[in-house]
């Protein structure tokens, strides 16, 4: 059966879902020696970069699963993975699930005080560990045991003893991913069988293949819902995908894309700034079609940087011709959300920017709120952005309360503050929490305020907004991070006043360059606007 058939066959086959599309594709008459996954680490002897065919991927996964088995692992059970590699991660994810297990995502980076705490809090049945976090989680108390002393042991399974897959409901939970954590211990989010496949279901097997995706690089963080999303994308579509370990290392990532030539790279919005810090024209770029965001929008600088790179077929009257320069699909997404609700492509010929998600996806309803009233508001103010989208995550994992209070007439609440134009487009200006009210009906949006310094100054790399009450007025400062070869010594204070409202910009009292090695970052390696904020007010009083 062919490619456009193996789509059309899932795409209408309603027991299809995120916990079984390897098994699915089999069933279907997929080629066994057909596209699986490539990762950046050797893996049950097969080497870094070196394909695994769907045989072969479903080989290693019964050799998971018979292993698990027999160790008592049953369907409904959750088991959390903390490991480094990708290839450990998915392998163990599909062994998991072919039981009908509950495989819940750890980010690597997270510190092993939080790691153990937040294990605990699963209240599962074991951890899956690699050696560096084993030792990370020595010394605490997480209620549960190693299932294995090496990581490696899981692929010595014998997979002729692997028991029949488990059938899926499609609310069944198939995966725990977690928030960033970047103000509190990371949350737990469920992921059901149908929530994290219907924006596959609906918008790649129902539509035409997309240029760009025939050899999916993938720099998403792995622990992520996206990281599931991308792996079932690719399999759907029989497309060749690579899954890379590391996203936050621009060097990494360009020494990937030349050694794999991808024609399609997926990440979050900290890859492509990471990009940004190299001159991409002396790097071999003209495989890459198709550069894929999601989570974060992402900031326009940026995003010029990598359609000026990279090459794509184009219609013309001669036929199809490749031309320099790239796409970009843009939108917002989250953990919650299970898939971007919003989508744009920016060109190198196109030009709406200023934080312009685009338009919502046929599978989602997307209302700006008034909270206080429910009410819709009005087009061109600022609401808050609720969803209901069958992408979305049935809850919070053992948290009730979470689970409910982000929910509004039947909207999820995402914390996210956008407004839309007459035209039908969605801007994002900021987080909720990140927000300043200046009074008199104005607010400081900090994110936007990002956005046009970085849109305006070119030294600028990055940047974060602090604000803070000063003897009962509302001042700002500006720390700003700056590419290489960037004077740190200049006064930017002025270039980064003319970014500022009238109003915000009566509140700004200081520019303050901040090195490299002063940034916060998260898990997943975006900056912890949040922590640099508390850390500049704290040594604000401190003075």
């Amino acid at each position: 059966m062919g490619a456009m058939s193996i789509r059309a066959a899932l795409a209408a086959d309603p027991e299809v879902g995120a916990g079984n599309v390897m098994h699915k594709l089999i069933e279907h008459g997929a080629p066994l020696d057909g596209p699986g996954v490539a990762f950046d680490t050797d893996v049950d002897g097969i080497p870094a970069f070196q394909e695994l065919t769907l045989g072969q991927l479903r080989e290693r996964a019964a050799a998971r699963a018979a292993w698990l088995y027999e160790r008592g692992i049953r369907s409904r059970d959750p088991v959390a993975i903390y490991v480094s590699s990708a290839a450990d991660l998915f392998l163990n994810f599909l062994g998991l699930t072919w039981l009908g297990a509950i495989p819940a995502f750890m980010n690597p980076n997270i510190p092993g005080d939080i790691a153990a705490e937040y294990i605990r809090r699963l209240k599962g049945v074991g951890v899956l560990a690699d050696a560096a976090h084993r030792e990370r989680l020595a010394g605490h108390d997480f209620g549960v045991p190693f299932l294995a002393v090496d990581i490696s042991d899981t692929g010595t399974g014998d997979p002729a003893k692997a028991p029949t897959p488990y059938k899926h409901h499609g609310d069944d939970p198939i995966a725990i991913t977690h928030s960033s954590g970047t103000t509190r211990m990371p949350t737990g989010v469920v992921h059901s069988h149908s929530s994290l496949f219907a924006a596959t279901r609906r918008i790649r097997l129902n539509g035409p293949k997309a240029q760009g995706t025939d050899r999916i690089m993938s720099a998403l963080p792995a622990p992520h819902a996206a990281g599931i999303m991308t792996l079932n994308h690719a399999l759907s579509n029989r497309s060749q995908l690579l899954f890379l370990s590391q996203q936050n290392d621009g060097a990494a990532v360009i020494a990937a894309i030349e050694r794999w030539k991808p024609t399609g790279v997926f990440g979050f919005a900290v890859t492509w700034a990471e990009l940004a810090r190299f001159d991409l024209s002396k790097h071999e770029m003209d495989s890459v079609a198709l550069w894929f965001n999601t989570g974060d929008c992402a900031h326009e600088p940026h995003i010029r940087h990598l359609v000026a790179a990279g090459s794509r077929d184009v219609v013309t009257r001669e036929g199809i011709k490749r031309q320099p320069g790239s796409h970009f699909v843009d939108g917002l997404g989250s953990t919650e959300m299970g898939h971007s609700a919003f989508h744009i492509t920016h060109r190198p010929d196109t030009n709406r920017y200023g934080r312009c998600v685009g338009v919502p996806h046929v599978f989602a309803e997307v209302a700006l709120l008034d909270v206080k009233t429910g009410k819709e508001v009005p087009v061109g103010e600022v609401g808050h952005f609720g969803l209901k989208a069958p992408t979305l995550a049935p809850g919070y994992w053992n948290d009730s309360v979470q689970t409910y209070r982000n929910r509004l007439g039947g909207y999820y609440l995402t914390g996210d503050l956008l407004y839309r134009d007459e035209e039908g487009y969605f801007y994002h200006v900021d987080r909720a929490v990140d927000a300043i009210d200046l009074g008199n009906g104005n607010f400081l949006y900090t994110a936007m305020t990002e956005e046009r310094i970085l849109r305006t100054i070119p030294e600028v790399h990055d940047c974060t907004v602090v604000s803070a009450d000063a003897d009962g007025q509302v001042v700002t400062d500006i720390l700003l991070n700056l590419h290489t070869g960037a004077d740190p010594s200049a006064d930017y204070t002025e270039a980064v006043r003319a970014c500022l409202t009238e109003a915000a910009a009566a509140t700004l009292r200081q520019v303050i360059v901040v090195p490299d090695d002063r940034l916060i970052l998260g898990p997943t390696g975006k900056v912890r606007k949040f922590l640099m904020r508390q850390r500049h007010l704290a040594e604000m009083v401190a003075s």
